[in-house]
């Protein structure tokens, strides 16, 4: 019986550790990255972190792995109601995120422009 329900719990976490990537929200969806700085007419609203884990999937490297991050950032974006990213870069990683790739991030500026 142990053993069943072990054989079960590690299937449900390697069925998660495939999961997709985050998917972009509907107000995600309007919300653009530029990497000119706004113009005076865009009020700033704050700096915001996507992520997307990897944790079990083990992505580093894999370009839908910061597609996830950058729709994780859109989606938040949207949500303070921006509608611009200004800058948006990926923290460096340090030597042990080679080893054991936990999430990656995606960091940007967050603004509502007219």
């Amino acid at each position: 019986m142990r053993i069943k329900m072990l054989l079960g719990l590690s299937a449900v976490m390697l069925l998660a550790g495939c999961s997709t990537a985050n998917q972009l929200s509907s107000a995600g969806q309007q919300v653009k990255f530029t990497d000119e700085k706004p113009s005076s007419q865009c009020q700033a609203l704050g700096t915001v972190t996507g992520a997307q884990s990897n944790w079990l999937s083990g992505t580093s490297g894999d370009g839908s792995s910061m597609r996830g991050a950058a729709n994780d950032l859109r989606n938040k974006a949207a949500a303070l109601g921006g509608n611009t990213i200004y800058g948006a870069n990926s923290p460096t990683q340090n030597i042990f995120s080679s080893f054991a790739p936990l999430d990656s991030k995606m960091v940007g500026q967050v603004y509502k422009c007219p």
